[in-house]
């Protein structure tokens, strides 16, 4: 099997996953996006919560991204990101039709490249300042990969038409130049373990090698390849053939002899996403913390199953019911972690048994609220699963 046939499975393998996971399960993709975890660090990390629509498991997804691309340069990007994946075939089903690729020039290409720096700041600063997931609005992924809903805009369309036009004729365009994970990813490539490198004594410079590299990286004229953008795809290694020898090499060290099988990065890949979802669902740490007041010397714990508790805002409001100060105010609560999503969610509520119990945490969510500032009563939209606040002792 030739290194572009597995890397092609590869992707068809993922992209597959993925619709089967948004379109069949119907989960939330934007939960294992590994930049929502970028997106998501500072609000986190500054008020113990998530955005809307993401969880801790863009944190795990980025851990072993980041991982990959330590080991393995951007290989995440060349196997694993659908936008990638797509964005290659339309480019190959292109040349096939015979339609020409547009050549971009060095110079203009290192201006293009630097844009995806410029996007990434700009929208990690907008979404923390806002607290909302800004990029969603122009998300090519979540136009092509979600399920299409109110929350997709016309913008977001008009990106994704414009990258799938433009993959006709530039080579990955949207990794290249604008994609913001790359930005982030490429850093941590520039020094990946695993590299492609060239013995000059054997090189004929033939140039097939550049010809064949989806990022267009001038893989010829360079002993070693240390472009950030390398995603590890093999197809340099596998067109440079001289007789019975090859110029270029793939794998770690700094003077490797022989390539790696390519088989050994899949497994790798597989390894480390593998290990990022089991972490996601046995460590499963909560996206809305908040706490009120000093920790007491003795603090009890109530575990409750609860519905509606959807998102960050419901988990605001939720938050809202147990600090309120009439009748069935708390008195020793001291901390809430929420695990916010669909159907009954987990709700941990940290408290002083000295000064609350129990039943009273459960009124204190379920009853109805008088709100003086706004003059009017709130019902509560929870409910606990196996508690009913209508029946008699």
């Amino acid at each position: 099997m030739s290194a572009k046939t597995l890397r092609r499975l590869v992707q068809f393998f993922f992209v597959t996953l993925t619709i089967v996971g948004v379109f069949v399960v119907r989960g939330n993709a934007e939960r294992w996006c590994p930049f929502g975890g970028v997106e998501a660090i500072y609000t986190y990390a500054s008020e113990g919560n998530m955005l809307c629509s993401l969880g801790v498991s863009n944190f795990y997804v980025l851990a072993a991204v980041l991982l990959i691309t330590i080991l393995l340069r951007r290989a995440f990007c060349g196997y694993m990101c659908p936008i990638g994946a797509i964005s290659e075939w339309l480019q190959s089903g292109a040349r096939r039709l015979g339609i020409k690729e547009y050549k971009v020039g060095h110079r203009l290409d290192r201006a293009l490249a630097s844009l995806k720096y410029v996007l990434l700041v700009v929208i990690l600063v907008l979404t923390w300042i806002e607290a909302e997931l800004i990029f969603r609005t122009f998300d090519p992924c979540y136009a092509l990969l979600s399920r299409h809903g109110e929350d997709i805009t016309f913008w977001a369309y008009v990106v994704a038409g414009s990258i799938v036009f433009a993959s006709l004729l530039i080579i990955m365009p949207f990794c290249r130049y604008f994609c913001p994970l790359a930005a982030v990813l490429n850093p941590f490539s520039r020094f990946g373990l695993t590299k492609v490198r060239k013995d000059d004594d054997v090189c004929t410079g033939c140039g097939e090698c550049e010809q064949s590299c989806p990022m267009a990286i001038p893989v010829g004229q360079m002993s070693t390849v240390n472009s950030a953008r390398c995603m590890s795809c093999f197809n340099c290694v596998e067109v440079c053939k001289t007789d019975a020898t090859t110029a270029l090499t793939w794998g770690p060290g700094s003077n490797a002899k022989r390539t790696w099988p390519q088989y050994a990065l899949v497994v790798l890949l597989f390894i480390c996403l593998s290990g990022a979802v089991t972490a996601a669902y046995v460590v499963p740490l909560p996206s809305f913390v908040k706490e009120h007041g000093e920790p007491p010397t003795e603090t009890a714990v109530a575990e409750l199953a609860v519905h509606n508790l959807t998102c960050r805002g419901k988990a605001s409001l939720f938050d809202y019911f147990v600090t309120r100060d009439d009748l069935y105010a708390l008195d020793g609560y001291v901390r809430m972690e929420a695990w916010p999503g669909p159907g009954a969610v987990k709700v941990r509520i940290i408290y002083d048994p000295n000064k609350t119990d129990v039943d009273a945490i459960k009124e204190a969510i379920t009853e109805p609220y008088y709100d003086r500032d706004g003059d009017r009563w709130r019902n509560s939209p929870f409910e606990i699963e196996g508690y009913d606040p209508l029946a008699l002792d």
